[in-house]
Order: structure tokens, then sequence, then C-alpha cells
């Protein structure tokens, strides 16, 4: 549903409205959200959506018309829409919200979608069972906690690949996140569970709608770095 009462400003003030909430209360504020979702992140430029699906695409060998995929913190569906354009068809979604899970059932494009909280349930009960892994948007300080990568990891088959994003916020949680997240991947790769394929950075995906926070350097833009990982064979 369109609102044409939406505008950069008003949106920038509707997502600060969510910062330091508790979990509980963020599930909330993306259920009141979802119907505006897509409209509103297209009013601040968001380009994370494409710019991971393409980031997929290039390094991915596999036949697109047969994989599985799990759509991690899947929202209304956005990354799906996209894969499916480049012919990817099968699809699995877990989102933390039920508004958002309900906007995402609305795409027809899902086998199945389940609510879920990262980092408080456990991500599907599958192990071993996707040939991707997608995750965007959600890797940062206050959403999904460094510990549920490796639940990401363990949801993938045996050389199923897992595609991540990180924002990052220029703020010392924001470095802390980063830290945390940089050294559990290194730690499992050094463990043996999966191997790095590429990263890249992510370049002006968003309009940084926290540029009036003390704790954030006067940037117009965020950005953030996409990563993928092979699983292990054994």
């Amino acid at each position: 549903m369109s609102d044409d009462s939406r505008t950069e400003n008003v949106v920038k003030t509707f997502i600060e409205s969510c910062s330091d909430v508790d979990l509980q209360q963020r599930i909330k504020f993306y259920d009141q959200w979802a119907e505006t979702y897509e409209q509103d992140h297209k009013l601040l430029g968001y380009s994370a959506p494409h710019q991971m699906v393409d980031f997929l695409n290039a390094n991915f060998s596999g036949s697109r018309e047969e994989v599985l995929v799990l759509d991690v913190a899947c929202g209304s569906g956005w990354v799906t829409k996209l894969m499916t354009e480049l012919g990817f068809r099968k699809f699995v979604g877990v989102d933390g919200s039920k508004g958002m899970l309900e906007q995402a059932a609305k795409t027809g494009l899902y086998q199945d979608l389940r609510q879920v909280l990262l980092g408080t349930e456990p991500l599907l009960g599958q192990t071993d069972a996707f040939d991707v892994v997608m995750i965007v948007g959600a890797l940062r300080d206050g959403f999904v906690p460094v510990s549920a990568v490796r639940e990401l990891c363990y949801a993938a088959k045996p050389g199923g690949y897992v595609c991540m994003s990180r924002v990052d916020l220029k703020s010392e949680s924001g470095a802390k996140y980063k830290a945390c997240l940089e050294k559990e991947l290194q730690l499992m790769e050094d463990e043996g569970l999966w191997t790095h394929v590429i990263s890249q950075e992510m370049n002006r995906y968003m309009i940084n709608v926290y540029n009036d926070r003390k704790d954030q350097h006067d940037d117009q833009y965020l950005y953030g770095t996409m990563y993928l990982y092979r699983k292990a064979l054994h």
C-alpha cells in the first residue's frame, strides 16, 4: 500500500523512533512498518538488496533454477523478488516480524515462511539443507547477534554458499560489532567450517538516517561489507 504522505524526513524520524529499544519493541516496530517498508526504503535510496543479489550472482556457479535458497531476515521479500529475476526459483524465508512475513507471503515466491527471532531461537532446526543462505541488512549492532552466524553456516549444505552483508555504523558499538563479527568469521574458517570466497565493500547503499546522532560521523550515506563463504564439503 502506497502512502503519499511519506517523505525522506518522515521516514528518518520514524526510524529514529526505533533506536535503543529492546527486541520485543523492535519486532512490534517492524510489524507496524511492514506495509510501507519498501516504499520508505526507496525514499532513502536503499540499494543493499540490489548490491547483494548482484554480488552473489557474479560469484555463484550453480544452477539457479534448482538450488534451494534460505532468505534470512527476509522482510517483505525484496531480496527474493530480485533473485527470481535472475532465475532462482526455490525459497524459504524466516523473519522475526509477523507483519513482514505477511508481506513476503504476498509475493507468492516462498515455499515456506517461518517466524524466527535470530539469536534467541534456533534458525529452523534444519542443518545441511540449503544451497544458498542469504542475509541482507540484519548483521548489525542491536539486530542479529554475531553468535547467529554459525547457524547460517549450519543451515547450508556441504559446498553451499552463505552470502551476508554487514552494516557499518560509525559508533563505538558499531565498531565493536564489526570487530566481533570479523573475528568470528575468521575463527569459523580456522575451524574448517567454511572457506572465504570473496568480500566486497557495499558503497552508499542507503542515506544515513543516523547522522544527527552524536556518535555518528556526518556522512550522508551508510556503507558496509558483503561476504561470501562456501561451507566445507565434510
